[in-house]
Order: structure tokens, then C-alpha cells, then sequence
């Protein structure tokens, strides 16, 4: 049994935001796989599927982006799933536009959703990274870009980054991260 969560924050003002990536990410795979509905629980939204043959939760925290970790371990502890069977799915400013990265554990890298997930959690799960860019400066400069919207061109970019995703979590949930990401590689450089 897995859980993948994506990340982001509530309400209609956030939508399509680069820090609501990982929501674009769940929906889409919630819709490719013909899960559920879904429903409210766990201080979020969670629905019920089917991924290469195995129970997946999807869930999508609605703490807002700093509190994540309370919602996530609420559904991990509740349907008894360890760490390394949740998959969260986050934006990263450290990854240009057109960019995805994977990996099992590891620090959170300045993004509070990690931090709070690791504080509730600890750090052994499963994360894709999907890059939205880096404005080049701090402060404020920096909480503008993750809640601005991506441009046209970059969001044609990040939807078939998102497809690429749905298109091969099976692999994430049979075989395992390290597979997963060789295949990500495998398409990456292909592009």
C-alpha cells in the first residue's frame, strides 16, 4: 500500500501556482488512473486507486504548504503505511522549468512542506522534484515566484512533465525509486 501526496496550498487563489505543482501532479494522476473521488480527511483531500496493481492513497494536504506533515502523517498512520511507501510530490526552485528529479530521503533543501513532513514522518520517504525555477533573489522575491502562475510556455512544459510522471509512477511503486528514476533519466535525455 503506497501514498502519494502532492503539495500545495488550498483555495482557488493558489491554483496553477508553481508552489501547487504537486497538487497538478496527484490530480493528473488521480484522473490517469481512474481513482476515486475525492474526500475530505486527514486535514486534506484523499482518494482511493489502483497504480501496477497496488493500493495507492492520494492525498492532498489542506494545511497550507508549512503544516503538510500534520495531514500526511494522520492518512500514513491511519492506513499503517511506512515511509518509505509514501511518495511526496513538491516544486523545487533549485530545478529549472522542464526538470524532474527523484529521490528517497535526503534533507528538505529550505522547502517547508519537507521540513514539516520530516518533523512529522521523519525523512525516509520517497520524493519527486519538480522544478519551477529560481527567481535569482531572496526575501520576497522568492514567496512571489513560488505563488506566481507559470507562463504559458512554461506551463506547456511542466504539463508534459507531469504526463511524463503519471507515465511511469508504476514503475516508482513496483520496482522501486532507483528504477523510477533510471527511467526518468532514460526520458529526460531524450527530450
Amino acid at each position: 500500500m503506497f501514498l502519494i501526496v502532492g503539495l500545495g496550498n488550498p483555495g482557488s487563489e493558489y491554483e496553477r501556482t508553481r508552489h501547487n505543482v504537486g497538487f497538478m501532479a496527484v490530480d493528473e494522476i488521480a484522473q490517469a488512473y481512474g481513482f476515486g473521488p475525492f474526500k475530505a480527511k486527514f486535514d486534506g483531500v484523499i482518494a482511493e486507486g489502483k497504480i501496477a496493481g497496488e493500493k495507492v492513497y492520494i492525498l492532498k494536504p489542506h494545511t497550507y504548504m508549512n503544516l503538510s506533515g500534520n495531514s500526511v502523517v494522520k492518512a500514513a498512520n491511519f492506513y499503517k503505511i511506512l515511509p518509505q511507501n509514501v511518495i511526496v510530490v513538491h516544486d523545487d526552485m533549485d530545478l529549472p522549468v522542464g526538470k524532474i528529479k527523484a529521490k528517497q530521503g535526503g534533507g528538505a533543501g529550505g522547502h517547508n512542506g519537507l521540513k514539516s513532513i520530516d518533523a512529522a514522518i521523519g525523512n525516509s520517504y520517497n520524493r519527486i522534484r519538480i522544478g519551477v525555477g529560481h527567481p535569482n533573489q531572496g526575501g520576497e522575491a522568492v514567496v512571489n515566484h513560488v505563488l506566481s502562475r507559470f507562463s504559458k510556455a512554461d506551463a506547456e512544459v511542466v504539463e508534459k512533465e507531469i504526463d511524463l510522471i503519471c507515465e511511469i509512477i508504476g514503475i516508482l511503486i513496483k520496482e522501486g525509486i532507483a528504477a523510477f528514476c533510471n527511467k526518468l533519466g532514460d526520458l529526460q535525455c531524450k527530450k
